[in-house]
């Protein structure tokens, strides 16, 4: 059975591909759903989609969503899309959604917990699926209250010190205790560290893996080679690196708790005269490209 010209004013329906093709809109909308393809004749599906290509069709996700109660979008929670390892976690979970057909809905919080909770709740009028959330603190994530009222919500990079959230994490721990054995190796016994914010689970556990690995090591931590940053930033690195020189203790190794930390002792050290890596060396912890230079 051959199509029927439709004229059209305005987008074109699902009813508009039905009388197109000759047949029910029921049928339309079974043969169009890859899930219920099967349960259509097939040259019937097979005339229902050279209508629907012919009159250039596309469902409306909108009202398809009405009918399965979802959406196919995912709210994705950033602290800061400056920092380049957020922009690339952002590229794995957008290439992982689109493999399962699914849209992101990106927000950077700014680590404002009330600018998370009004992306939250915009996010939720929309109907989202779910939450990835890279924002979370050590003792709370900021929208923990939203889990019980049946909200779905995974953490990545950072999670919380319960087990009250999925969390998908690298292991920060073991990362920086081979980060600290590595400078041993290397003969280097006076180690400072420029740990990352102790509020946040990145920051604490990487501190952790330095302090273990340093008595692993046979070598009792320094607390006068270890400065505590407020942010992982190059900004902070370099005020927490010049923080470190100014104590005027002997160190042969930074481990940073971050990659942009280390950039930042890059800018410190440059600035009192020091070279890296003959009179200092760096290890930082992210494997961002820029770093090496």
């Amino acid at each position: 059975m051959a199509t029927s010209k439709v004229s059209l004013a305005g987008p074109t329906t699902l009813r508009d591909v039905a009388r197109a093709a000759g047949v029910h809109p029921g049928t339309v909308s079974r043969a169009l759903n890859p899930e219920t393809r099967a349960l259509v004749n097939e040259r019937t599906a097979e005339r229902v989609l050279e209508a629907a290509k012919e009159l250039g069709y596309r469902p409306n996700p909108i009202a398809r969503g009405l009918r399965t109660n979802r959406s196919h979008t995912i709210g994705v929670l950033v602290p800061d899309l400056m920092n380049p390892l957020f922009a690339a976690v952002v590229r794995g979970i957008e290439d992982g959604l689109r493999d399962g057909g699914y849209t992101p809905l990106i927000a950077n919080t700014d680590n404002d917990t009330e600018r998370e909770r009004v992306a939250f709740e915009a996010m939720s009028a929309r109907q989202v699926d779910g939450f990835i959330a890279a924002t979370a603190t050590r003792d709370h994530w900021a929208l923990a209250d939203a889990v019980p009222l049946g909200a779905k919500v995974v953490l990545v990079n950072r999670r919380v010190d319960s087990d009250a959230l999925p969390a998908v994490t690298g292991d920060d721990h073991e990362g920086v205790r081979l980060a600290v054995e590595h400078l041993a190796a290397l003969g280097h016994l006076r180690i400072a560290h420029l740990a990352g914010s102790q509020a946040l689970y990145t920051g604490w556990s990487r501190h952790q893996g330095f302090v273990d690995a340093m008595r692993a090591a046979g070598v009792k931590p320094d607390p006068g080679l270890i400065v505590f940053s407020e942010a992982f930033t190059e900004r902070e690195g370099a005020r927490c690196c010049g923080e470190l020189l100014d104590r005027r203790r002997d160190f042969t190794a930074i481990v940073a708790g971050n990659d942009l930390l280390a950039l930042g002792c890059y800018d410190a050290l440059e600035e009192r005269g020091l070279r890296c890596p003959s009179d200092v060396s760096v290890v930082g912890y992210n494997d961002m490209p820029f770093v090496d230079r």
